[in-house]
């Protein structure tokens, strides 16, 4: 299909691109922002569901650098939790360019209700307190499962799979929230190029748009970067909290 360029095309999906990387940065859920910007230009929920993952893709790798810069980061804690994040992806990405998205929603709306009712109920099972001790993957393997489910998730519909990282690396290995989502945006970057590639290959990307909104989510991961770290935690406990109740109203609407 045809993307016609305008001035007003290019600023709401900069605009929507800026707001998504802020949100998806500190927390998730910033595709049901990018998702609908896309397809009220008419773009197929499929090829706006593709596109989607390159403006994903650049906004995670400028806020993984961001946050290793000032040492959020650290690489060898990267890889490891790669490999069973990467299996997922291939067969989520590989199912979602086949099929339908919409079977998945009851699996988001569960996921996510369930991090809201923890973040209520027992706040330190997603949001571990300052000097909580953190896990490698080798020493929590169960922790591999949510991973797996992240990359699966992630690579089938990019929508809110931040809450499911989070749940999966505060929650399995004990990550304090600003190095969960340092490595959170590592994780994404990494199974988003999956993803993506699967999507190249089917022909389901549209470049121009993708890339302008790549502008704006790129802008909003660099300005999150620094709030997340100059933030106490228990505020971004809150926002991702916040967040977690927008997404699960946007999804159940959606």
């Amino acid at each position: 299909m045809e993307f016609e360029v305008s001035v007003l095309s290019v600023t709401l999906l900069i605009t929507a691109g800026f707001l998504a990387g802020f949100i998806n940065t500190i927390a998730g859920g910033g595709s049901m922002l990018t998702l609908p910007a896309f397809m009220i230009f008419g773009m197929p929920a499929d090829i706006a569901n593709a596109t989607n993952r390159v403006g994903i893709f650049l906004q995670s790798m400028a806020g993984a650098k961001s946050f290793h810069s000032k040492g959020k980061l650290a690489p060898s804690t990267i890889v490891p939790t790669l490999i069973p994040t990467l299996v997922g992806a291939l067969f989520g990405s590989l199912l979602a360019s086949y099929m339908p998205v919409s079977w998945l929603k009851p699996a988001l709306l569960s996921t996510m209700l369930g991090m809201a009712v923890l973040m209520v109920v027992k706040p330190s099972v997603v949001a571990p307190p300052e000097g909580t001790p953190a896990f490698t993957l080798k020493e929590k393997p169960l922790a591999a499962i949510g991973l797996f489910f992240a990359g699966f998730y992630g690579g089938f519909v990019q929508a809110g799979v931040g809450f499911i990282i989070i749940a999966a690396v505060a929650g399995g290995l004990r990550y304090d929230l600003v190095r969960t989502n340092a490595l959170k945006m590592a994780i994404t970057a990494a199974l988003t190029v999956v993803a993506l590639g699967v999507f190249i290959l089917r022909g389901q990307v549209l470049w121009i748009p993708g890339l302008i909104m790549a502008i704006g989510t790129v802008a909003g991961a660099m300005v999150s970067v620094q709030f997340a770290i100059n933030v106490p935690q228990s505020v971004l406990k809150w926002v991702l909290f916040v967040m977690v109740i927008i997404a699960c109203v946007a999804a159940y609407f959606s």
